[in-house]
């Protein structure tokens, strides 16, 4: 009886860590694109105040006159993303922008993390914990469920390996790639494996593998 009592407490610990870990991680990435869509917003708010004005010198109906002061705004905005773009593509501008960035931009609050949450979500960078892995980091085939968290052009990569059941902690290791399989499954499965302490692992032994180079041992036979 105390038995079943205990499993039944630690699911529902288990189930109350991954709500909230699950929200907290929805907050991390929706929060920042809410910021950044505000701002954009505010400035293009911006620029339509001051163009309000001149609109009315032409004999336009209410209607009309707010359509183009729309239109022009969004033009302006436009334009100017595209005038930035275009210098900062530049050796000179794009070393005064990285000055900018480095001793103003940086100190704001969530700079940093609205500009990686939108060069993610423009394919700039790739999403952390989008890439699931096994490794067999000490090279004695014991192997440990990770996500790629950065990539190096000497054929290492950097994994984070969370601690079951709390995936907020873990280890950070820098591994060869011939070390690492690269798994063609989603990061909520991953994720719900390490939070239930390993049930439903069978989901990445059974996953495809994705095209890297590799010398590991084949996977074990699970035929009885």
């Amino acid at each position: 009886m105390a038995n079943r009592i205990n499993k039944k407490n630690v699911f529902w610990w288990q189930m109350r860590r991954f709500v909230i870990t699950t929200i907290i991680g929805g907050l991390v990435v929706f929060l920042p694109i809410t910021i950044f869509v505000a701002l954009v917003r505010l400035i293009f708010n911006f620029i339509a105040n001051i163009i309000a004005p001149i609109s009315k010198l032409f004999n336009f109906s209410e209607d009309v006159g707010q359509w183009l002061i729309n239109l022009l705004s969004f033009t302006i905005v436009i334009g100017t993303f595209f005038v930035i773009g275009l210098i900062v593509q530049t050796e000179l501008g794009s070393k005064f922008f990285k000055n900018i960035e480095d001793r103003w931009l940086m100190q704001l609050p969530l700079y940093k993390v609205i500009r990686d949450t939108v060069r993610q979500f423009i394919g700039v960078d790739k999403m952390p914990f989008s890439q699931v892995v096994l490794a067999d980091v000490f090279g004695d085939g014991v192997w440990m469920t990770g996500f790629v968290t950065d990539e190096h052009p000497n054929g290492y990569f950097t994994i984070f390996v969370p601690t079951a059941p709390n995936p907020t902690n873990g280890f950070v290791f820098h591994i060869h790639e011939s070390k690492i399989r690269f798994l063609e499954t989603k990061t909520e499965d991953a994720m719900s494996s390490i939070i239930g302490l390993g049930i439903g692992s069978k989901v990445l032994f059974s996953a495809k593998e994705k095209g890297k180079k590799s010398n590991l041992p084949p996977k074990p036979n699970t035929a009885s």
